[in-house]
């Protein structure tokens, strides 16, 4: 088995296999969504085959990213994508040789942060991916959607996805550095249309948000479905609301939860403990139709990771952190936390936990507390106190959460 980086001119072979891998078959773009498509975003020369005989069995992509950690700083991060293997070729150590060739590759090229869209989550773990981010779907009947409270300042625009790809992309840009968890849209996705909706050139409903001043501060990407033939209803779907602010976002939710000739609102994708249910006037309206997790992360040096992102509190803690699939990864560190920033180094002291490092991912971008993984048995603390002082550490202002799909 060879893996080998794949070269522009075979872009045509990598998405064949790739598409044969998960059982289908080329399509053209669907009508009045223009020549865009996901695959003219691939980064040919990050991208990998697994050859057999010299004949590609598999492949595996990354493309370029910046991440927004908690406190507000950004990294670079590898965004892990187009990851298969022919069905002829399964169970036969392909996939672990692209994973592995693909981490060492990445981690020699300087890089810290590896993140991806996981299609079966069994599978990533064993690569020391953790889900770090998470996703809520809300869907709200019209007749009970009223938002309580005042109504917010500013105003609405409509327009549709035509033209509006530059202002879509720089309100993104804005909310996109304030939202710990959330990635990057290069400007070639927003020109190709490489993405989903509203990034991609599908046909969307526009709804932009300006504050008192003019100022554009966020936007509402919606689609009004086909009335139901046997329950005469339609269906209002929110593909993301993006805000710089609460304000905006406030108003966005209320606009499109206020829309006529729709008998219910769908909000796909909102974070975990979103406000968005104590604005509503009846609290039982919105119904969780949907929460599972989102963005994956793997950390590729412990100590830059852990020194990348900011701190709410201070303190230290010895982690021993297990690397089963590239062991010099792990090792045994001391965080020491102090006004907001961090230093972490090798360590001999007895460590407060014990941790696989997919779990410390999972704890790195604040998505879930050191504690509620001791309870579960997937974090050993080695005295009473190492979960509280592990909380204390790990804790965020706000949850992390992702809406960019890749």
């Amino acid at each position: 088995m060879d893996v080998r980086s794949a070269f522009e001119s075979e872009r045509d072979t990598f998405l064949r296999t790739l598409l044969a891998a998960f059982g289908q078959l080329p399509q053209p773009p669907a009508q009045g969504q223009g020549q865009g498509g996901w695959w003219f975003a691939y980064e040919m020369g990050r991208n990998l085959f697994a050859e057999q005989n010299g004949v590609p069995v598999g492949t595996a992509g990354a493309y370029t990213f910046e991440l927004t950690l908690p406190g507000g700083t950004v990294a670079p991060a590898a965004g892990v994508t187009a990851v298969g293997v022919l069905p002829s070729h399964r169970r036969q150590g392909v996939l672990t040789a692209l994973m592995r060739h693909q981490l060492d590759q990445l981690h020699g090229q300087g890089e810290f942060l590896a993140v991806l869209i996981a299609s079966e989550t069994l599978i990533y773990r064993r690569f020391g991916y953790g889900p770090a981010t998470f996703r809520q779907r809300l869907t709200v009947p019209r007749h009970r959607a009223a938002l309580a409270g005042p109504a917010p300042t500013g105003s609405i625009e409509l327009r549709d996805r035509a033209g509006s790809g530059e202002l879509l992309a720089e309100i993104y840009d804005r909310y996109r550095r304030t939202q710990p968890g959330e990635l990057s849209r290069p400007a070639h996705w927003w020109s190709l249309g490489a993405g989903q909706p509203p990034v991609s050139f599908a046909p969307r409903h526009i709804a932009v948000h300006r504050d008192p001043s003019g100022t554009a501060d966020g936007y509402a990407s919606y689609l009004v479905g086909p009335t139901d033939p046997v329950t005469r209803t339609r269906e209002l779907t929110v593909d993301e609301i993006v805000a710089v602010d609460s304000t905006a976002h406030h108003a966005l939710a209320r606009f499109c939860l206020s829309h006529d000739l729709v008998q219910q609102v769908v909000l796909a994708n909102l974070p975990p403990g979103h406000e968005l249910r104590w604005q509503l006037a009846d609290f039982r309206a919105a119904l969780l139709t949907e929460e599972q997790d989102a963005l994956w992360l793997r950390l590729l040096d412990v100590p830059r990771a852990l020194t990348a992102r900011r701190y709410l509190g201070d303190g230290r803690l010895v982690l021993d952190v297990q690397d089963p699939f590239r062991p010099a990864t792990g090792g045994r560190y001391e965080l020491t936390v102090s006004q907001g920033g961090a230093r972490c180094e090798p360590s001999e002291r007895e460590p407060d936990l014990t941790l696989d490092i997919s779990d410390l991912a999972s704890l790195y971008l604040g998505g879930v507390a050191p504690s509620t993984l001791v309870r579960a048995g997937r974090i050993r603390a080695h005295h009473p106190q190492a979960a509280a002082r592990a909380d204390v550490l790990f804790r965020t202002s706000a949850p992390p959460h992702c809406l960019h799909a890749f």
